[in-house]
């Protein structure tokens, strides 16, 4: 048999049903697999810069505390010395252990909150990938049903997108 004839003879397995519908279920488990990717990708980049942020807020929760124990420490050694101006100092440096105090209060729950945003984003991220594992291993499986021209690889197929799906959709009712 010659090379047109080959090709003719594909040609024609491709224009047949199966093939079409393996072909479509391929195209749409590609799209679906692209947008999950994308999806997982933006959201371990968002985990990424919520943690940052907590970071960056621990940081700063820590240099609040340092300026804290140094105001405490002047403020005890102004009122280890006589007279009523150490006593004025130790009041003022009282003030600003305050509202160090006060700072690093709300700079821990900033930090908290990141925290808690990057863990939520963690979950979506590994959610997608799931999906994305499971989308990937449809398209296997519909190139297989292709090849071997067995529908129970097409409906395995299909089953594992649907659990792809499943996957990628539960992002919607986790917080």
């Amino acid at each position: 048999m010659g090379h047109e004839d080959e090709l003719k003879e594909a040609a024609e397995k491709a224009r047949e049903p199966f093939d079409r519908i393996v072909g479509a279920t391929m195209a749409i488990v590609a799209a679906a697999l692209a947008l999950v990717s994308v999806l997982g990708s933006m959201s371990v980049t968002k985990e990424l810069l919520w943690q940052q942020k907590a970071s960056d807020q621990w940081a700063y929760y820590q240099s609040k505390s340092i300026r804290r124990y140094q105001s405490e420490s002047a403020a005890d050694v102004l009122r280890a010395l006589p007279g009523p101006a150490a006593v004025e100092g130790a009041k003022k440096y009282d003030a600003n252990v305050d509202r160090y105090r006060q700072d690093s209060d709300e700079i821990s729950r900033n930090a908290h909150e990141f925290e808690d945003k990057s863990e939520a984003n963690g979950k979506h991220a590994l959610r997608f990938h799931v999906a994305e594992v499971f989308l990937e291993i449809a398209i296997v499986f519909c190139s297989l049903s292709l090849l071997t021209r067995r529908r129970w690889f097409w409906s395995a197929a299909v089953l594992l997108t649907v659990i792809g799906a499943g996957a990628a959709l539960t992002v919607l009712g986790i917080h």
